[in-house]
C-alpha cells in the first residue's frame, strides 16, 4: 500500500518572475497555473496551499496568431436582459493585455474558494517594469 506524503507545518510561499515575451498563451498559462498551485514543487501536496506568488512581465508582447487575434472573442453579461456584450483579442491586447492572460490562467485553475485565492497571487504587467523588486522574484525559465 502506497502512503501519501503530507507536509507538516507551513510551506514557504517564494516570488516567481516570469517574461511572457514571445510565449505561446497557451504554454504559459499552463506554466503559470502550475506555478500557482504548487505542482512545480517536489513536496506537492493536494488540497494544501503550497504555490508561489507569480509576477509576470511583458504580458502585451506574446507570440499570438494572427487569426486568433481576429477570431477570438471575450463575452461578459451586464446581467440585464440582452446585456451579453464581447470584446475581441486584439482589442483586448491593445487595451488591457494582462487581462488575456489572467483569463486562460483562470480557466486552468479549480473553480472554487482555492482557485479564487490562488488567483489573487497572479500579478500580471503590460510592460518589462513592476513593483515587486522588494520580494525579490526569481525568473524561471
Amino acid at each position: 500500500m502506497e502512503k501519501t506524503y503530507v507536509i507538516k507545518g507551513k510551506p514557504e510561499n517564494s516570488w516567481l518572475l516570469v517574461d511572457a515575451s514571445e510565449q505561446n498563451l497557451g504554454r504559459l498559462s499552463t506554466r503559470i497555473a502550475s506555478y500557482l498551485l504548487g505542482k512545480h514543487k517536489p513536496t506537492y501536496t493536494p488540497g494544501v496551499d503550497m504555490g508561489d506568488f507569480v509576477v509576470v512581465i511583458n504580458a502585451s508582447k506574446l507570440a499570438i496568431a494572427p487569426k486568433r487575434l481576429d477570431e477570438k472573442m471575450y463575452y461578459y453579461i451586464s446581467g440585464y436582459p440582452g446585456g451579453i456584450r464581447g470584446i475581441g483579442m486584439r482589442q483586448q491586447m491593445e487595451t488591457h493585455p494582462d487581462r488575456v492572460i489572467r483569463e486562460a490562467v483562470w480557466g486552468m485553475l479549480p473553480h472554487n474558494k482555492v482557485g479564487r485565492q490562488l488567483i489573487k497571487r497572479l500579478r500580471i504587467y503590460a510592460g518589462n517594469e513592476h513593483p515587486h523588486a522588494a520580494q525579490n522574484p526569481q525568473p524561471v525559465a
